[in-house]
C-alpha cells in the first residue's frame, strides 16, 4: 500500500523515523511529508534515506502548486504521527496553511492520526472538540499514552508506541484482518440478578454493551467466542456461542463449563457482590413497615479463574467511583490477571453509556484510553491482549 506519512513539529517527531522504517519493512511504499516545524526536530534526509523517496516539505516549491493534488491522488492512506494540536485544529477546520494541511483537504482515502502534545493541551476543550470532529469524519485516532513528557510533567500526551500505530495501519489496510484466528475467547457480559423474591432482585446498571462490543470485535478478528451473558436488551453477536444466565452462581457454572475450550478469558460482566441470604418463595407484600434484607457475599469468579487459568490470558474489569488506578493495580495482583481494564463510572461513562474511557493496567505499564465508542475501546483491549501474548523482542 502507498502511505503518506505526515510528520509535524514536536519532540516525538524523531520516533516517526522508526515508524517509517517499520512501514517500509511491512511492504508499504512511504511518502514522507514534513511540516516546517517538524524540520526543526528531524532532517528530511533521514526520511529520504529510509523511504527511498524525496521528502515533501514546502508548499511554495516550484512544483508544489499541483504536487499536493498528485500526491493525494497517488496514495492510498494518510498517517500523521506525531499529530500536534495545531495540525488537528487545521484539519478539523479545513485550514490550508502548509503542504500537509493542503494535502489533507485534497486526500480522499482513510486517515490515521496519532496525536502527541502536553497534557493540558490534550485535555483542552478546543482539542477535544477538534478530535470529536475528526472522529465523526471517520478518521482513526491512535490515542496517546501516559508517561513523562518532554515538558517535565507526567500525564497523557506521549505519542503512542509504534506497535499501536502499526496495528491501526494493519486494521485499516485489512479490515478483515484475522489476527485472533485460532483463539477461543470466553467473554462474560452484562449484570447478574440475585432474587429477593419471585418478582424482585438485586442487580446493577450494567447494560452489557462493553462485553458485547468485545465479542463482536473478537469475532470480526477471527476468534471463536463463547459469550456468557447476564440479562441485557441487546442482540447477540452473530457467530458467538451465547450462554444466557441470571445469577452469579449460574455465571460461575457457565464459565467453568467452558474454561477447558478457551485460550483467553475476558471477565467483563458486572457480577453482583452480594445476594439475599434467603430469597422469599412468595412475593413479599408491602406493609408500610421497614424491611431488612440479610445479604451474603457472592463467590469471586475472577479470583477463582486466576487460580485455575493455567496458561490462558486473563483480563478483568474494574468499575470504580474513586482511586481507580490504585484499586486496579491491587486487583491485577490479587486476582492473578494479565490486565485489568479500569474505569471510573458516572458522568455519562461506563454503565449504560455508548462510550467509555479506561485505563489498561498491566504489570509495569498503564495505558490511558480516552473517551471513545465502546467498539473502539474493545479493539484497543484486543490489540493489547495480542501484544501481551507476543514474546519480547519478536516482531509481528
Amino acid at each position: 500500500m502507498r502511505i503518506i506519512l505526515g510528520v509535524t513539529g514536536g519532540i516525538a517527531a524523531y520516533k516517526a523515523a522508526d515508524l517509517a522504517r517499520s512501514l517500509v519493512r511491512d511492504g508499504h511504499e512511504v511518502q514522507a511529508v514534513l511540516t516546517r516545524s517538524a524540520e526543526e526536530f528531524v532532517s528530511p534526509v533521514t526520511f529520504a534515506s529510509l523511504t527511498g523517496k524525496k521528502v515533501l516539505t514546502n508548499l511554495f516549491e516550484a512544483s508544489a502548486a499541483i504536487e499536493h493534488i498528485e500526491v493525494a491522488q497517488s496514495n492510498d492512506l494518510m498517517l500523521v504521527a506525531p499529530a500536534t494540536a495545531n495540525i488537528l485544529a487545521e484539519f478539523a477546520h479545513g485550514l490550508a496553511g502548509g503542504f500537509l494541511s493542503t494535502l489533507y483537504l485534497a486526500f480522499r482515502g482513510p486517515m490515521i492520526l496519532a496525536p502527541a502534545m502536553n497534557t493540558n493541551m490534550w485535555d483542552h476543550e478546543a482539542t477535544r472538540a477538534n478530535l470529536d470532529t475528526l472522529r465523526r469524519r471517520g478518521h482513526v485516532i491512535v490515542e496517546p499514552g501516559v508517561g513523562m513528557l518532554a515538558c517535565g510533567t507526567f500525564g497523557v500526551g506521549r505519542l503512542a508506541e509504534n506497535d499501536a500505530i502499526l496495528d491501526a495501519v494493519r486494521r485499516v489496510v485489512n479490515p478483515t484482518l484475522q489476527d485472533l484466528k485460532g483463539e477461543t475467547i470466553l467473554i462474560t457480559a452484562g449484570p447478574t440478578q440475585e432474587p429477593i423474591d419471585p418478582v424482585r432482585f438485586i442487580s446493577n446498571r450494567s447494560s452489557g454493551k462493553m462485553g458485547y462490543a468485545l465479542a463482536q470485535a473478537a469475532l470480526d478478528r477471527g476468534a471463536k467466542v463463547v459469550l456468557v451473558s447476564g440479562p441485557v436488551a441487546l442482540d447477540p453477536p452473530r457467530g458467538a456461542e451465547l450462554v444466557r444466565i441470571q445469577t452469579a452462581a449460574e455465571m460461575r457454572d457457565a464459565v467453568f463449563a467452558h474454561l477447558e475450550v478457551s485460550t483467553a478469558i475476558i471477565k467483563c460482566a458486572a457480577v453482583a457482590d452480594f445476594r439475599p441470604a434467603t430469597p422469599a418463595k412468595q412475593k413479599i407484600k408491602k406493609s408500610g413497615a421497614p424491611v431488612t434484607l440479610e445479604l451474603d457475599p457472592v463467590g469471586d469468579i475472577l479470583a477463582e479463574l486466576g487460580r485455575a487459568r493455567g496458561a490462558r490470558l486473563l483480563v478483568g474489569f474494574a468499575a470504580e467511583t474513586d482511586n481507580v488506578l490504585e484499586y486496579a493495580r491491587r486487583k491485577l495482583v490479587e486476582k492473578n490477571c494479565d490486565m485489568i481494564v479500569a474505569n471510573r463510572v458516572g458522568a455519562g461513562l461506563g454503565f449504560e453509556a455508548d462510550t467509555n474511557e479506561v485505563l489498561l493496567v498491566m504489570k509495569g505499564e498503564v495505558i490511558e484510553v480516552p473517551q471513545a465508542p465502546k467498539r473502539e475501546i474493545a479493539e484497543r483491549i484486543l490489540s493489547q491482549m495480542i501484544r501481551l501474548r507476543q514474546p519480547a523482542g519478536v516482531a509481528r
